[in-house]
């Protein structure tokens, strides 16, 4: 199933996304017992997908077209969790680049894990304002990211799956002088609506090996990124591991794995971001998250 949240004259709720048809099934309307928000519904466990699935035939359908579409998780409880340097090749390069102030090595003996602030986060179609980043370096890094539904403390890689949800796709913008002046990456990656965020949480199940994914990033229409999912230095299991075994992870925590190769500081000289710029992120079957840079 692929999940939305979305806004119309009713409110905002979630629903289900029909790609093929462009249209949203109102699973408010659909299953009244159902949380109207996703992180409600994914906290509320296995029985709120079912009855969410089994509502799907019956449901009022909306066109896209009518409504906003959000963030599918606009307001997460925590900071959203990222995984920096966790692609061999983009390790390498983010290196390389002058503005890696994290360690000596270019690949990490252990994950690297940092956070961007909720008020970072935007919506498919919203409008990446690099205009907040005083610098000029504002980058994108397309990545898959992992939403936690059971959550726990200690799990094993064995079992990480298990605490899968989902998955959805996140841009990682990131105001590069800002992250490698401040010798940390949290200010660097947390300017307002450098999180683009969706278009939507696609299911696990509907997902299935999540290693075969490939990660594609178009500026303008130009490829800058393509890459599979099995080539995380850190898999997803090993990431969840890591994490759980510092801390205790709740449904609808959101971890995005990394990015790959063929960021704009890769290039010499850096191809950063600037006004009028498209940036598309393309993970099927989550499909594209696409957002023009103003």
């Amino acid at each position: 199933m692929q999940l939305v949240t979305f806004k119309d004259s009713a409110g905002e709720r979630i629903g289900a996304l029909l790609r093929a048809s462009n249209e949203i099934v109102d699973l408010a309307a659909a299953a009244p017992g159902l949380p109207r928000d996703m992180q409600g519904f994914i906290a509320a466990g296995p029985a709120a997908l079912a009855t969410a699935q089994a509502a799907l035939a019956a449901g009022r359908r909306i066109p896209l077209a009518s409504v906003k579409l959000l963030a599918p998780m606009p307001r997460p409880a925590k900071n959203v969790f990222c995984v920096g340097k966790n692609y061999h090749e983009h390790a390498r390069e983010f290196h390389g680049s002058g503005f890696d102030a994290s360690a000596k090595e270019a690949i990490p003996e252990l994950p690297i894990i940092f956070t961007k602030a909720p008020t970072s986060i935007i919506a498919q179609g919203e409008t990446i304002l690099a205009s907040l980043d005083y610098t000029g370096s504002t980058d994108y890094e397309g990545e898959l990211t992992v939403v936690i539904g059971k959550g726990g403390r200690g799990i094993a890689k064995a079992d990480a799956y298990q605490h899968v949800f989902g998955y959805t796709i996140i841009n990682d913008v990131t105001a590069r002088t800002l992250q490698h002046s401040h010798r940390q990456w949290f200010l660097g990656k947390s300017l307002d609506t450098f999180c683009p965020m969706g278009p939507a949480i696609v299911t696990a199940d509907e997902v299935g090996d999540v290693t075969k994914l490939r990660l594609v990033t178009r500026v303008n229409g130009e490829t800058r990124q393509d890459a599979l999912v099995s080539d995380l230095i850190f898999d997803i299991p090993t990431l969840i591991e890591t994490m759980s075994k510092a801390m205790t992870l709740q449904p609808g925590d959101l971890i995005a794995t990394g990015t790959c190769a063929g960021v704009g500081i890769g290039f010499k000289p850096p191809k950063y971001l600037k006004p009028g710029d498209r940036v598309a992120v393309t993970i099927e079957p989550m499909g594209t998250l696409e957002n023009l840079v103003g």
